[in-house]
């Protein structure tokens, strides 16, 4: 039965919990107190190959009042899973299989699972005491450096465990993938590599990349023969980090990272926070060096980028341009402040934009949630989607482009034979669940829950 808008209120009146045997139900009231929720006795395959989620909420369609788009339409569903994919998708009570393990969702809404694209697994407060950073006013980015190469030590003997902490955080919120960033330098040296290792080791469901991060300079704290080591330890990313305001030499400091890129066949994930036409001038090298090296195109990811705020009209339009033709991709925090990032423009010409938490808590910052929800709610607030169709296309930049409706409304995700990596939400609709930032009541992993509430 499709969800009308009146019992859409009554949805949102009742918590989905998971229960004691595993379930999913309805909290406050049974699966049979509700007319589009049948009972059923279910048990719970904590990580089994082949299985059902019952009653599972499903976008169908968009509603119209006229040509506005002012509601989305949605249905119960049986969803079989088997061997990480969606094997099969029925209507709700139609097509159950009792000799196969069933979990109840409760009418819980089915989404994709979110990605945290940009985030520091390696050095965080995270898991320990509160901690807040110390006050900022008139520090600059080496003040901060010389901060941290302070911290450093003294969080090396609990990074792996503060690591899995952050993992667990984010399974908690709905993803499953990110791209960590991980600090090589004279302090740590490879130590902070070896325990994010071990700690991504002790959760093979979680899919991680990572950067090799020169969080004190390429050039300045001479760490070239270090990346080079990380990169035969099988990192998957060379960083680099304000090749003017940090290494002073803008050129030689991004030539340096791309011949390490080059050398070891890897690509390419830069921290650039310059907002001087220095900054500018680096992104405009790193078109300039893609273009002379081909073998780099699509390999290159802008992480932050503010330069690009400072920009508009031409000058924006032929910066992202060249960023389009050369396939950069931008992988924003999405920061509320003077400048607001052209994420929309960049995305219209083509280039990649994703988003992450960056910081959850360390001494750069003590505000991330680890919700990528939460990212798609500012996005849909900075850039005026708080229409229920903007609502819902705002969920592309957290599960990397991923949406349960096409534009015109179609259903195209899931689709039999997708990868079952999804979280169910407490939401009657996507749109909800952005502009709510709605609990995650349970994350899936190829098909294996990796987090129930």
């Amino acid at each position: 039965m499709p969800l009308t808008a009146s019992s859409r209120r009554d949805f949102l009146s009742h918590g989905v919990r998971l229960t004691a045997a595993g379930s999913l139900m309805m909290a406050g009231m049974s699966s049979a107190a509700r007319p589009d929720t049948p009972p059923v006795s279910s048990t719970p395959p904590p990580a089994v190959a082949h299985y059902q989620l019952l009653n599972v909420r499903l976008e169908e369609g968009f509603e119209r009042d006229g040509a506005e788009i002012v509601a989305t339409r949605t249905a119960l569903y049986d969803i079989t899973i088997k061997e990480g994919k969606f094997s099969a998708i029925s209507a709700a009570g139609q097509a159950r299989q009792p000799a196969v393990p069933q979990w109840d969702a409760g009418g819980a809404l089915l989404l994709p699972r979110t990605r945290d694209m940009h985030i520091h697994l390696d050095k965080t407060f995270y898991g320990g005491p509160w901690q807040a950073p110390r006050p900022r006013q008139g520090k600059t980015i080496m003040d901060m450096i010389a901060r941290e190469q302070v911290l450093i030590p003294q969080l090396l003997p609990t990074s792996q465990a503060r690591a899995e902490a952050l993992i667990g955080l984010l399974h908690s919120k709905g993803s499953t993938e990110a791209r960590s960033h991980c600090n090589i330098d004279p302090v740590s040296g490879l130590k902070s590599l070896e325990h994010l290792q071990l700690a991504l080791a002790n959760h093979p469901a979680f899919r991680c990349e990572i950067v090799a991060f020169p969080q004190h300079g390429l050039l300045h704290s001479q760490v070239d023969g270090l990346m080079r080591e990380a990169m035969q330890l099988g990192v998957q990313y060379v960083g680099g980090l304000d090749p003017t305001n940090v290494d002073g030499a803008m050129q030689a400091s991004l030539d340096a990272m791309f011949r390490i890129a080059l050398d070891y066949d890897r690509g390419v994930d830069i921290h650039l926070h310059e907002t001087s036409a220095a900054g500018v001038a680096a992104i405009q090298y790193m078109i300039a060096t893609i273009a002379r090296n081909p073998q780099l195109k699509g390999k290159v990811t802008l992480s932050h980028g503010f330069a690009l705020a400072t920009l508009e009209g031409k000058a924006l339009d032929e910066i992202i341009a060249g960023m389009a033709e050369q396939q950069m991709s931008v992988a924003s925090t999405i920061p509320i402040g003077k400048l607001t990032m052209p994420l929309p423009q960049l995305q219209a010409a083509g280039v990649t934009v994703m988003t992450g938490t960056d910081s959850v808590i360390d001494h750069w910052s003590p505000f991330g949630t680890g919700s990528m929800l939460e990212k798609a709610n500012l996005y849909a607030q900075l850039y005026r989607g708080s229409d229920e169709f903007g609502l819902s296309r705002a969920l592309h930049i957290a599960t990397g482009g991923i949406l349960p409706l096409a534009n015109s409304g179609e259903r195209q995700w899931p689709q039999l034979q997708d990868e079952a990596s999804m979280m169910l939400v407490d939401a009657s609709c996507s749109a909800e669940a952005v502009a709510r930032i709605a609990p995650v009541r349970a994350t899936f992993q190829r098909g294996t829950p990796v987090f129930s509430a």
